[in-house]
């Protein structure tokens, strides 16, 4: 049935792309404020799926698709990782014929179908006012397609990769650092009591974020990241005296998922692509694991140094939120909502130099952002470089 207007109007909420901890409390902080200052909240299921397999029909049955929160609902969910309204990397823009919900199916046939129109279409049927997608850039993406197509969107950032532009923080980021800090200090006494160098492969497509941010706070003695092309001998060589200056005989190096060697190409697990041309990475841990035992015997008096190879994944995606993906969720709805009440939206909502704001929504598409390596990596180390703390931003690097 469609939505009946209650007083102010209707809110929509949607989580894409990755789960993260932080998004239970956002949708949390969203929800309570917007129904105390007298709006109604959908939570609209799966991401952009949910919304495009809306059927206008007061008839239909699409509580599949869309749920009407309340303060009971999100205050359970709250305290707790992933998202309860679930997430899927779809893209209406770019949606291939099988993905096509099958209500749409004699009207969109094509390979490829854009099917914007009907999520436009669907929002109206729900009389959603505003619509707040939470995502990294490319569920952000398609909000600013939105945006320019007449909807009211205001955009909230979240990855654990922390590589939405625009912003020095995105939602999940803090958790996914605390974690591999925590799970590299774990694997530190089995690489100490067997002497070998320990390879842990993190998240980090295009950014180098999640590896560096570990390396600084001493987690690991080295990082590669995706923004440098790193030689294989020069970081077996690094690891090798880095163990043998180590009284437990071990070392450790950080491997970002994009990571690449020179002359190499990213490594995937498989040919398979999401929605938004994205081949699931994984396997470039592997790769220097294997690499390094075979190398360092060049730097150890001809014999091979052992490795663990480890890939944190969804280990640091899972669990709950640590205190900052807690607290920064809860700002940033109150942000999103204090737009919603002046009637302004196009925006995204960001922490800027330790200070809440928020900027337009196109900086998602208009930029990358990745680590500055002239800044910020020390390439002959293979590790961050910093020379002052004095007013830099909580993350030391992540600022643009």
């Amino acid at each position: 049935m469609a939505m009946i207007k209650k007083k102010k109007g209707i809110i929509g909420i949607l989580t894409g792309g990755g789960d993260v901890p932080g998004l239970n409390p956002a949708i949390r902080a969203i929800t309570i404020r917007a129904l105390r200052e007298g709006y109604q909240v959908i939570g609209l299921r799966r991401g952009w799926a949910g919304i495009t397999e809306i059927i206008r029909d007061k008839k239909a049955d699409n509580s599949e698709h869309f749920m009407i929160l309340t303060e009971e609902i999100v205050n359970r969910a709250g305290r707790t990782g992933g998202t309860f309204l679930h997430t899927s990397r779809t893209r209406p823009s770019h949606m291939a014929k099988a993905d096509v919900p099958k209500h749409l199916q004699d009207k969109y046939n094509d390979d490829m179908n854009d099917i914007t129109r009907e999520v436009i279409k669907n929002l109206d049927f729900l009389g959603i006012d505003y619509l707040i997608p939470i995502g990294g850039d490319d569920t952000l993406s398609y909000g600013v397609r939105l945006y320019h197509e007449g909807v009211k969107v205001v955009a909230m950032p979240k990855t654990m990769d922390n590589d939405v532009p625009g912003t020095d923080y995105c939602i999940g980021f803090s958790t996914c650092v605390t974690r591999t800090i925590m799970m590299t200090h774990n694997l530190r006494t089995i690489a100490g009591s067997h002497e070998r160098i320990l390879v842990l492969e993190v998240f980090g497509r295009y950014a180098g974020f999640t590896a560096m941010l570990p390396t600084m706070a001493g987690a690991a003695n080295r990082c590669v990241i995706p923004e440098y092309k790193f030689e294989i001998d020069k970081l077996a060589e690094l690891l090798v005296q880095d163990r043998y200056k180590n009284p437990s005989k071990y070392s450790v190096v950080l491997v970002s998922e994009g990571a690449l060697f020179k002359g190499g190409e990213m490594v995937f697990q498989d040919s398979e692509k999401d929605a938004y041309g994205h081949a699931k990475l994984g396997g470039i841990g592997d790769l220097v694991s294997a690499e390094l035992k075979i190398r360092t015997a060049k730097f150890n008096h001809g014999k091979e140094v052992n490795v663990i190879n480890q890939k944190l994944g969804y280990l640091v995606r899972g669990g709950d939120p640590d205190a900052i993906d807690s607290i920064v969720p809860m700002a940033y709805g109150n942000l999103a909502l204090d737009l919603i009440l002046k009637g302004i939206h196009g925006r995204l909502v960001v922490l800027k130099n330790g200070r809440y704001d928020d900027m337009p929504i196109d900086v998602v598409t208009s930029t990358k952002k990745v680590v500055d390596v002239k800044k910020h990596y020390n390439t002959d180390r293979l590790r961050p470089f910093y020379k002052s703390f004095e007013t830099k931003p909580l993350f030391i690097m992540t600022s643009e």
